[in-house]
C-alpha cells in the first residue's frame, strides 16, 4: 500500500552542511522535515516528506547548499507504508517464514532497497535502518520463498555501484532465528 505522499533524503559528508541544506529545504516549500540526523564518520542525513512537487522544490535547494559534500540524494514518489512504518522501528512478525536482508554501505541507500522491495512482492518488511555503525542501513523482510526472492532482488537494483554490502534470502528461516530479527 501507498502512502500517497513522497519523501526526499540526502546524506552529506558534513554535519555544518547537512543541517544548513535541511534549512534550505524546509524554508524553500511545505514540506515536513521528518529526520536530520548525525550518523556515523561524521556524516549526516536528511528525510522530507510532502507532495511531490514541494518534496522536488525542497530537494534543488538542499542540493545547491550540499555541493560537493554530497554523499547520496533521491526522491521517492509516493512511498511505500510499510517503508516509514518500520523506520528506525522493528516491526515483528510471529513466524518468519522466508527471511530477507539487503545491507548497504551508506545509510539512506536502504531507504530507498525497502521502498522498491515492499513495491515488488507481497513481503512484511521487518525494519528499516538507517543509521549503523559505520554509516551502513539495511532493511529486513519475511514472507513467502519466492516473495522474498522477489523484493530483495528488486531492492538491490537501486542500490548505488559501489554501495552494496551484502543481501540474504533464507528459505526456511530456523524458528529460533525469530528472537533475533523478527520481534
Amino acid at each position: 500500500m501507498q502512502t500517497g505522499y513522497s519523501i526526499g533524503l540526502i546524506e552529506t559528508s558534513s554535519l555544518a552542511k547537512g543541517v544548513e541544506a535541511s534549512d534550505a529545504m524546509v524554508k524553500e516549500a511545505g514540506v515536513d522535515l521528518v529526520a536530520g540526523k548525525v550518523i556515523a564518520r561524521g556524516k549526516y542525513t536528511i528525510l522530507i516528506r510532502g507532495p511531490v512537487g514541494e518534496v522536488e522544490s525542497a530537494m534543488r535547494a538542499g542540493l545547491r547548499i550540499a555541493e560537493k559534500t554530497l554523499i547520496h540524494k533521491f526522491i521517492i514518489r509516493n512511498v511505500h507504508e510499510q517503508v516509514m512504518a518500520t523506520l528506525e522501528t522493528r516491526v515483528g512478525v510471529e513466524k518468519l517464514e522466508a527471511f530477507g536482508m539487503i545491507e548497504t554501505k551508506d545509510a539512506i541507500a536502504a531507504i530507498h532497497a525497502a521502498d522498491e522491495a515492499a513495491k515488488a512482492a507481497k513481503v512484511h518488511l521487518i525494519e528499516t535502518k538507517a543509521v549503523l555503525p559505520g554509516g551502513k542501513g539495511y532493511v529486513s523482510m519475511s514472507g513467502e520463498v519466492g516473495a522474498v526472492r522477489t523484493a530483495v532482488a528488486a531492492g538491490i537494483q537501486v542500490v548505488p555501484e559501489g554501495q552494496l554490502v551484502s543481501y540474504i534470502v533464507i528459505p526456511q528461516a530456523d524458528p529460533q532465528l525469530l528472537q533475533t530479527v523478527g520481534k
